[in-house]
């Protein structure tokens, strides 16, 4: 069982950034293709952007349309981690963010075919 930790979730001022990290205590990330989703209070759960594994794609990486060129995703390897750095977060961007692992992406901003979830980091954007 993949045990998944995010961390890096707080407060910040609408404009700022953030950047979360994704990390699995006793598993290589790198063998699993990594995604960032996140769930607004009252809304479905979306997702922004996968990563794929090295076995399986080569690292290359996906975003959901409507976040793409706000969010980056990236694994540090040597870290094992895949982190999801955050920018120009606006009054929308509130949520709690998951990273979750399969062995392939899912068709974003779906979550299917997901197989292992972290229990999520809260983001809260102040006006």
């Amino acid at each position: 069982q993949v045990q998944l930790v995010e961390s890096g979730g707080g407060l910040v001022q609408a404009g700022g950034s953030l950047r979360l990290s994704c990390t699995a205590p006793g598993f290589t990330l790198e063998s699993y293709a990594i995604g960032w989703f996140r769930q607004a209070p009252g809304k479905e759960r979306e997702g922004i952007s996968c990563i794929s594994s090295s076995d399986y794609g080569d690292h290359k990486t996906y975003y959901s349309d409507s976040m793409e060129g706000r969010f980056t995703i990236s694994r540090d390897n040597a870290e094992n981690t895949v982190d999801l750095q955050m920018n120009s977060l606006n009054p929308e961007d509130p949520a709690v963010y998951y990273c979750a692992a399969a062995w392939g992406c899912p068709a974003l901003p779906g979550d299917y075919g997901m197989d292992y979830w972290g229990k999520g980091t809260l983001v809260t954007v102040s006006s």
